[in-house]
């Protein structure tokens, strides 16, 4: 091992990609098929939104749990990720087979978030415990992992589960089965601390360092924004191509939600090149002003001609989470090295509970001003982001983000 470089990390980074790849595709599994479900089970829109809203909400309460009982600083995250991956896989598998209305799905979406709290912030541990240097790509590929495991629901919905939801239901129970499998062949890595005590105080600390604030700062802005977009970019979609005449909208929208998600991988692999290279707070602040403006720049494009609306969304699904990944390695950098992992839980925690607030918010103002300028909520998430990570470039603790470059 040699200038930060840990022999065998791009083995463990294909694994632990790979794990986090398939257990994802539990978060959307149930919001892909929602039209199916909705005339299944005569949902609500508010219910539907629910169908998302109960991981984002279920996720918030198992990092809260985990950050303050510091699980991924105490057990080893193995199989942390393991255990919560086969517990999310149970819960979809309960939907598909014997629920038939909107609360006990709601309630076992609450679990599938609870369950993926143990996962995407254990993986970034794991991840960081092979990376000291190149952390940036290496958390990238990550989120990329999870991004394009996240569309993955709506690729499965193309292939078979248009008007057959329990096949996409099955198929994330199944894939998540092997990340839980993938997961339990990992093995610590050079840089990951020994197990930390419990110390109820390590919160606290974490949420009075000024730069891990300015950090966590920006990722809150960025993930206003996220999430509501992953949501609602469908039925965005699908009221575009339908104001334009296009025939069998839905199952165009669906092919390029997928497309919008997926690609978003490719935009956080590059970006945490980039970042490594050139500084966090400048790639973070790059793709929240170009996501920031497409929120209002989809009122532009709405009802245009095809192409024209699959390039606008490509390019804002590949800017729109292409930063994700650094706010966390910004974190992995800043914090406490004993209590890396509670200081990311809490970072995605607080992130997710304010995707609450926009997801809701997005179909209510939609009812207002029509799906055309729906997403204009969302632009002052990235503003104030791109703000903060201005604030943190000029910190001293700034000398810290991807070795020295800032």
């Amino acid at each position: 091992m040699t200038d930060g470089y840990a022999p065998g990390r791009w083995r463990i980074l294909a694994l632990v990609g790979f794990a986090e790849l398939f257990v994802m595709t539990l978060w959307f599994s149930a919001s892909a098929v929602s039209p199916e479900l909705t005339q299944m089970w005569g949902l609500s829109e508010s219910e539907q939104a629910w169908l998302t809203n109960a991981v984002q909400l279920g996720f918030v309460v198992g990092a809260v749990l985990s950050a303050s009982l510091t699980i991924s600083d105490t057990f080893p995250p193995r199989y942390v990720f393991a255990g919560s991956a086969l517990l999310g896989a149970a819960a979809t598998g309960v939907i598909a087979t014997f629920v038939h209305s909107a609360l006990p799905a709601i309630v076992l979406r609450f679990i599938t978030g609870v369950s993926l709290a143990g996962v995407y912030p254990t993986g970034m541990k794991m991840m960081a415990g092979w990376f000291k240097r190149g952390r940036g790509l290496a958390i990238g590929v990550l989120v990329g992992a999870l991004t394009v495991g996240s569309a993955t629901p709506h690729l499965l919905r193309v292939a078979g589960g248009v008007g057959n939801p329990r096949l996409v239901l099955y198929g994330a129970m199944a894939l998540s089965l092997v990340g839980a499998g993938l997961a339990l062949l990992y093995r610590e890595g050079p840089y990951q601390p020994e197990p930390s005590p419990f110390d109820p105080r390590a919160i606290g600390r974490i949420l009075r360092d000024r730069s891990v604030a300015l950090a966590n700062g920006g990722y809150f802005g960025h993930m206003w924004e996220l999430y509501a977009v992953w949501t609602w970019i469908p039925v965005y979609l699908a009221a575009s191509f339908a104001h334009r005449g296009v025939s069998n909208p839905e199952e165009l929208a669906s092919l390029l939600t997928f497309g919008t998600i997926a690609i978003g991988g490719v935009g956080a692999w590059l970006a945490g090149s980039a970042a490594d290279r050139w500084g966090r707070t400048t790639v973070t602040a790059t793709s929240m002003i170009i996501s920031g403006s497409a929120t209002v720049l989809a009122g532009v494009f709405f009802g245009a001609r095809v192409w024209l609306v699959t390039l606008f969304v490509l390019v804002w699904g590949f800017v729109i989470v292409a930063d994700s990944a650094q706010f966390s390695a910004a974190v992995s950098e800043l914090a406490d090295p004993s209590y890396v992992g509670s200081a990311l839980t809490l970072q995605t925690a607080i992130g997710f509970l304010l995707t609450i607030g926009s997801i809701q918010l997005i179909p209510e103002f939609a009812g207002i001003v029509g799906w055309r300028w729906a997403f204009l909520p969302l632009f002052f998430g990235p503003l104030l982001g791109t703000v903060s990570m201005a604030l943190l470039r000029r910190h001293p603790d700034a000398s810290k983000l991807a070795g020295g470059v800032g």
